[in-house]
């Protein structure tokens, strides 16, 4: 099969590059701090600021919401909010806020919710308020009481004040800095405060003193996020003990690494969906039998299976399989090559250039190769354009590009946040950098949030899913697991499928 002997040829020139990287050494980590090395760049500490993965993973560190989720249920449970009423029409929630303090010492108030929650909502620089959208107000009754006014009863409410941009942030020192209350030692309300930030190389926390939950951080330890983007150095320093734990383990190495007696491999549970982004503003994927014919060209099963090693499954809708109405029975888009090349001739696209973003990573390159040989095979002309993490960003915000390779994840069981991101043309989103628009798809997904009925909300998510799927919004590729690595040397640190590690659970061993 081609897919096969292309990937064959990319794990080929893997292997080569991981062999002069193992040859490297250096020296052992420090006893006092548990390093995690990264692929994720950490470009802002601001939590309204950005969604990538690498900040998401340190604003669970730095900020707290009102609601968290437990890390080994994934139930949601009081955090700043100790308890919370609900009005009958669903339209009313009061928050009673626990005696708490910021890294400051100074004490979080009703008012630092209302403006950090207000920020979020209003900002012009917030860069995913649709998990607010149903907000009318949000208000400061008393010093510890948050009330919080829908314009409309919103099922998932609750689950989306979990969510990685909620974190309570200090009125008082974001109103007195501006802009620079994030540029190095923001006041946090979370397990960690800052130790130090160098920008592109990582970032270093150390306990918070003043954080709410009694008896953690449970290690005194500083927490390193190491960025390493290349994932054969993240895990040379793995093996050779430099780092306690590794993010974006290759598919490739998994199975040697779980033979060392040193180290643990875990398939973490994941709301993840791998997909190919297509830019909808500009040929051949403005057209929609384009973008059909791309996708009836493409074999998602083989490729999942040559890129994971089997550890993924392929995807069979533009949604991740981790929440709730997904629909699992929905047949997918199965590789047709004639019907991809009889489209692609109706759409008027053949022998059209496609500009294929592809990051560093071993996953990347090997998708993109993938891509740009089975759209060859219809009568495109793809090439791959080769960026960092800042670059693919740029690109694709500003539609500077014709297709992606990509991930997102669903953070939370309730699909409501997930499809704001990925397939609403009016969510701030752009459809995941897509601009995908289709006003039915964005009244449906209205209507989803605002039904209470869980046979009726199930109805409405299985008709988003077979309308953006049969449109392709986005090529769904696989659903993945998060792969890390770890040192037995540390004990109870995961990553969760809303991307929080547990590092104030986590402790090391003597």
């Amino acid at each position: 099969m081609g897919v096969c002997r292309i990937f064959r040829a990319c794990a080929l020139r893997s292997s080569a590059l991981l062999a002069i990287v193992f040859s490297t050494t250096a020296a052992a980590i420090a006893a006092d701090t548990i390093t995690l090395a990264t692929p994720n760049p950490i470009t802002t500490l601001d939590p309204m600021r950005s969604t990538s993965s690498g900040n998401i993973e340190v604003y669970f560190q730095l900020y707290s919401g009102l609601v968290r989720r437990n890390s080994q249920t994934g139930e949601l449970e009081p955090a700043l909010a100790d308890r919370w009423e609900v009005s009958p029409d669903g339209l009313t929630y009061t928050l009673h806020l626990r005696d708490a303090r910021f890294s400051d010492g100074s004490p979080i108030t009703a008012e630092d919710v209302a403006f950090s929650l207000n920020r979020v909502h209003s900002d012009k620089q917030s860069v995913y308020p649709a998990g607010l959208s149903a907000v009318d107000t949000v208000t400061a009754a008393d010093q510890k009481t948050v009330l919080i006014k829908l314009k409309w009863a919103r099922s998932s409410f609750l689950q989306n004040l979990a969510a990685f941009n909620m974190g309570i942030v200090s009125k008082s020192d974001v109103e007195k800095q501006g802009d620079k209350a994030f540029t190095s030692d923001p006041v946090t309300s979370g397990p960690y405060i800052v130790k130090q930030w160098k920008p592109n190389e990582g970032i270093e926390l150390r306990p918070n003193p003043h954080y709410w939950r009694a008896g953690h951080p449970k290690s005194d330890a500083t927490i390193h996020f190491l960025e390493t983007s290349s994932a054969e150095t993240r895990i040379a320093m793995l093996r050779a003990g430099t780092v306690d734990a590794v993010r974006s383990v290759p598919w490739a190495n998994i199975a040697e690494l779980k033979k060392l007696p040193s180290i643990v491999v875990r398939m973490e549970s994941s709301g993840v969906i791998y997909e190919v982004l297509l830019n909808h503003k500009r040929e051949p994927f403005s057209d929609m039998k384009a973008r059909q014919a791309a996708a009836y060209a493409i074999d998602n099963k083989a490729m999942t299976a040559a890129l994971t090693y089997g550890y993924a499954r392929p995807a069979n809708t533009t949604l991740p399989d981790g929440f709730d109405f997904h629909d699992d029975a929905y047949p997918g888009i199965p590789q047709d090559i004639q019907k991809a090349k009889q489209l692609l001739t109706e759409s008027g696209m053949q022998g059209h250039e496609v500009k294929i973003l592809a990051l560093p990573d071993a996953t990347g390159q090997q998708t993109a190769l993938l891509l740009q040989a089975q759209w060859q095979a219809i009568g495109l002309k793809p090439t791959i354009v080769n960026v960092d993490s800042g670059a693919w960003w740029d690109a694709t915000g500003k539609a500077d590009y014709d297709a992606a390779v990509s991930w997102w994840y669903q953070e939370s069981p309730d699909p409501d946040i997930g499809v704001r991101w990925s397939v609403c043309g009016s969510c701030k989103s752009n459809a995941f950098n897509t601009f995908y628009k289709n006003p039915k798809v964005d009244d449906l997904i209205e209507e989803g949030a605002r039904e209470a009925d869980p046979a009726k909300r199930l109805a409405i998510y299985k008709e988003i899913q077979k309308i953006t799927t049969r449109e392709v919004s986005q090529i769904p590729l696989y659903y993945a697991p998060n792969a890390v690595a770890y040192s037995k040397r540390v004990e109870g640190l995961k990553l969760t499928p809303s991307l929080t590690w547990t590092f104030e659970d986590t402790t090391l061993t003597k």
